[in-house]
């Protein structure tokens, strides 16, 4: 019976309420005072961020509240009603949007109840899905932070007509479902009166500033580190003996795998002035790898050089064959980086000499052995004198060429594993800069 009477009083209350009311004006006894209009801002969930468009996604709980003149009562008239429930399009609303709107379609909040009390205080939640514009900044993707704004207002009430204040100092946070790549470090309210162009009148408005941090652990095992493992692969290239055929081809290869997680970094990034901090980090260091590349094609052709090839400077001699080959441990079979080490051809030039000296006598042995004295075998011994010293001179130009090969290709190996020292270095500290100045 109880419920059935208050049903009865909620009706008639409900009757007498709106039987001369309109929704159409301000509710206010004074029409030259301002309406107070309070804001508070819940952040249930970010749906999304699109760098690219620099668009954010995210559901919001929206409460206004204000005070309604027209709509009042004596709760004892009516059996103790203190508040009803009603839809929220009998009752003047102000309109208050989002002012950054990015929404090609302009959607509103949803059409929810509204609390309506006794002493005509109204609150309005309700919740909507919103797309702000946000100015991204990619300039330490993936360890970037952004800050997002989210402004509202009435659209044609100005100052004098709507009082719009926050209610808090920040926006709520209680009810925030946690992001998997953004981590939210606040939100911020505050209120702000900008005088339009257009109008002389100024303009409330309150802005949340929207705090975000991306979670760099999805970037940093598919991004990052692949591109520092490939990294340090480049510099091996420079370890492959030159007669194998792939020292070109594994630069090559590294710098196209580089190339395709650049792609992917850009299709994601905003076509902005800013390079992201990842895409410097690819950049340098294809820079490198196309560098090491050439190296590469210049240290083979030192490699190769044939018979017909200039002797090794003397200067080159003694930096590289000596003094670098120290530093890289670069060694002969039977040597070490600890023993000492003799400029090279110098036990091949006291060697060959006596060896091939010894032809000639070797032939006198001969023809003395076979009978022949030398008084009566001078037109043989003339001619094998002759022989002799032809082939002693092509042999000695075959050695001397092959020495020659030998330190050419001597050269090379020690350019090779010096320069292979200098990209692992390079490579090191590229890494450790990229991810210090992150940090």
């Amino acid at each position: 019976g109880c419920r059935g009477a208050q049903g009865r009083f909620a009706y008639k209350l409900l009757h007498d309420l709106f039987a001369n009311y309109s929704s159409a004006l301000r509710p206010v006894e004074d029409t030259d005072r301002a309406l107070n209009v309070t804001l508070q801002v819940t952040l249930a969930q970010i749906i999304d961020m699109d760098e690219r468009n620099q668009v954010l996604t995210s559901y919001l709980w929206v409460r206004q509240a204000w005070l309604d003149a027209h709509l009042t009562w004596d709760k004892d008239t009516y059996d103790g009603i203190d508040s009803i429930r009603i839809p929220s399009s009998y009752v003047w609303r102000p309109d208050i949007i989002l002012y950054n709107n990015a929404d090609d379609r302009f959607g509103g909040s949803m059409e929810t109840n509204v609390v309506l009390r006794s002493d005509g205080h109204i609150m309005w939640d309700s919740p909507a899905i919103t797309k702000s514009s946000c100015k991204v900044d990619v300039s330490y993707f993936p360890f970037d932070g952004q800050r997002c704004r989210l402004t509202f207002g009435s659209w044609t009430y100005n100052g004098n007509q709507i009082d719009l204040r926050n209610r808090l100092d920040t926006g709520d946070l209680t009810d925030f479902v946690e992001n998997v790549e953004w981590e939210v470090l606040g939100m911020p309210a505050t209120r702000n009166v900008i005088t339009y162009g257009c109008c002389s009148e100024p303009y409330p408005d309150v802005t949340f500033t929207l705090l975000l941090r991306r979670r760099a652990s999805f970037y940093i095992y598919n991004l990052l580190l692949p591109c520092i493992m490939v990294s340090f692969l480049a510099p091996l290239g420079f370890y492959l003996p030159a007669d194998s055929g792939e020292k070109v081809s594994l630069g090559v290869t590294v710098l196209l795998a580089l190339t395709v997680f650049q792609l992917l970094v850009a299709e994601s990034m905003p076509p902005s002035e800013s390079v992201p901090l990842i895409g410097k980090y690819y950049i340098a260091t294809m820079t490198m790898i196309t560098a090491s590349t050439a190296l590469t094609i210049f240290i083979m052709n030192i490699h190769h050089c044939g018979p017909g090839a200039r002797p090794v400077p003397p200067w080159a001699r003694r930096l590289i064959l000596h003094h670098m080959a120290r530093l890289c441990c670069v060694y002969e079979v039977g040597e070490s980086c600890k023993s000492p080490r003799q400029v090279l051809g110098r036990q091949a030039g006291r060697g060959d000499p006596g060896m091939l000296g010894e032809s000639p006598r070797e032939g006198d042995v001969g023809a003395e052995v076979g009978g022949c004295p030398r008084d009566r075998c001078l037109c043989h011994h003339d001619g094998l004198l002759r022989n002799v010293n032809y082939i002693t001179g092509c042999f000695r130009r075959h050695r001397a060429a092959q020495r020659r090969t030998g330190e050419w290709k001597k050269v090379a190996k020690v350019m090779d594993r010096f320069f292979m020292w200098v990209f692992f270095l390079m490579v090191f500290l590229m890494s450790v800069l990229v991810l210090g100045k992150a940090a």
